[in-house]
This record gives structure tokens, C-alpha cells and sequence, in this order.
């Protein structure tokens, strides 16, 4: 399964991935907004927003790429690592996952 990240703290970055990966999903990670970044989204399976630290321009690029492309948004207002582990594991369990 394939997730992006939008927003979080960019120390935490490394450790978000690792969550990820220790719930069986590939993981970008988009702290801040680069150039060409909607096309860098690509097609995830989920789309994680964590609205407290990113910004409003980001997050409309994010979601009307997920709109084109019909992907599942979850948005969190914490960007810590226990919300993060509690978005997979919700997502997961309602057997959405590959």
C-alpha cells in the first residue's frame, strides 16, 4: 500500500516513513511544497493531511490531486507520530488496504 504525506515536522520525517513501513506501506513524505509537487503525489492508495502544519495552498494542490486521481484523503490535526500510527491502523483495519 502507498501513502503520502502532506505537512508534519521535518525532523520527523525519517520516523514517519518508519511507521509506515512497519505497517507494511510505502511512504512520501511532503513537509514542504517543491516545485512540480502535485506531480510528484503520483496515485497513493491514501493521502494523509496533517492540517495544523501545512499550508492552505499546499493542501488544495494535495486534494485536487487526490480528487483527479480518486484518492482516499484522511486529514489529522496533529502532525505527532501516535496520530499518524492511529490513521494507519483505522485505515487498515476497515480492510481498504491491498
Amino acid at each position: 500500500m502507498s501513502v503520502v504525506i502532506i505537512g508534519g515536522n521535518e525532523c520527523m520525517e525519517r520516523q514517519y516513513q518508519q511507521i509506515c513501513k512497519k505497517h507494511g506501506c510505502k511512504a512520501k513524505v511532503f513537509v514542504k511544497e517543491k516545485s512540480g509537487f502535485s506531480k510528484q503525489i503520483g496515485t497513493p492508495d491514501l493521502m494523509i493531511l496533517f492540517t495544523n502544519t501545512v499550508s492552505h495552498k499546499m493542501v488544495l494542490s494535495a486534494v485536487t490531486e487526490a480528487k483527479k486521481n480518486d484518492v482516499d484523503i484522511v486529514r489529522t490535526h496533529s502532525s505527532s507520530a501516535a496520530s499518524l500510527t492511529s490513521v494507519l491502523e483505522t485505515y487498515l483495519s476497515e480492510s481498504r488496504a491491498c
